[in-house]
């Protein structure tokens, strides 16, 4: 028997509704309908501790399926900070939608348990990643723009790699800033809009940004800021590498898939081959968390089949096209 439209109406509206007031904890957005993201508890870069070399004596908080974690995990192992920084991974809790550790760290048995004992206002969000410093029972910094600067400045085996060059200072600053809002803010934009004019601001600048990206590598690349890999190249990465896993189907970023941007599809290939990096990827971890605990987006916490991670960055652009 059919629904009568008085009914699906009703349903309609009040599931709205709901829909509503869920997205207004998951990511709070502006009178517009646009997604903001929540301010955070330690943002400010801090000095480089004078503790720094020490073995051992600071502590990286990741998850796996967080980008802005990623993005952290991936200078530590560029940088080769192994020695003198721990990796703690949390994992995630989704009936009480926060991080937790285990085993427990530091007498925490949650991520927002360090937090209020670092003295983190009780309003702000419990996020990765984390730089803990073990001495000083004190979180660092957790403002991932900021603790990829200040990893990038840590003491680090000889020949390591430079990530911030002065020599490309203005225009390092210039993509990571335009990648910030516009790619890796900008898929959150478009999968937490409120309103379909929101999604559409989102998704133009989104794939506006990419489309720049792919002339700036086809014309001097290999990498977005000259010959060597960045922290422009970082911040990009952990976006795209979740493109189609993730990104395209949840939260609606799908007008061109990447393989019709070949120099992007070659560069995420490129930097996916530099030795350490494919240990900071966990695709089934990505899907995992994304469809199963973004609730708003995905009701049904159904994890759908999506594409091997091996074919995104071994195919070529031509056969994909098959």
């Amino acid at each position: 028997m059919a629904v009568p439209p008085p009914v699906v109406a009703s349903v309609r509206a009040a599931w709205r509704w709901q829909w509503q007031q869920l997205m207004g904890g998951l990511g709070p957005a502006d009178a517009e309908g646009n997604y903001c993201r929540p301010a955070g508890a330690f943002t400010v870069l801090p000095p480089l501790p004078a503790t720094a070399g020490t073995s051992a004596g600071h502590v990286l908080i990741v998850g796996r399926s967080c980008p802005w974690a990623h993005r952290a995990w991936l200078v530590w192992t560029l940088r080769q900070l192994q020695s003198t920084i721990d990796l703690v991974v949390v994992e995630p809790d989704p009936g009480a939608g926060r991080w937790q550790f285990n085993p427990p760290f530091e007498g925490a048995q949650a991520l927002a348990d360090l937090y209020r004992s670092c003295g983190a206002p009780a309003a702000a969000p419990a996020s990765v990643p984390v730089l803990y410093d073990r001495a000083e029972r004190r979180i660092v910094v957790n403002e991932s723009a900021r603790l990829i600067e200040l990893l990038n400045r840590w003491p680090a085996p000889h020949g390591v790699p430079d990530l911030e060059p002065a020599d490309q200072s203005e225009r390092l600053a210039a993509w990571r800033q335009r990648l910030q809002g516009e790619v890796n803010d900008g898929v959150y934009r478009c999968g937490f809009a409120r309103n379909q004019a929101a999604y559409n601001r989102a998704e133009s600048a989104l794939f506006e940004a990419l489309e720049a990206a792919e002339a700036e590598l086809q014309a001097a690349g290999p990498w977005l800021c000259g010959t060597a890999p960045s922290l422009a190249d970082v911040v990009l990465f952990p976006t795209l590498i979740r493109l189609e896993l993730v990104y395209a189907p949840l939260f609606g970023c799908s007008r061109r898939p990447l393989w019709q941007f070949p120099a992007l599809w070659r560069w995420r290939a490129r930097f996916h081959g530099i030795e350490g990096v494919a240990a900071t990827c966990f695709p089934q971890a990505w899907r995992q968390d994304y469809f199963g605990a973004l609730f708003p987006l995905h009701p049904s916490g159904i994890i759908p089949a999506g594409p091997d991670l091996t074919t995104l960055v071994n195919a070529s652009p031509l056969e994909m096209m098959r």
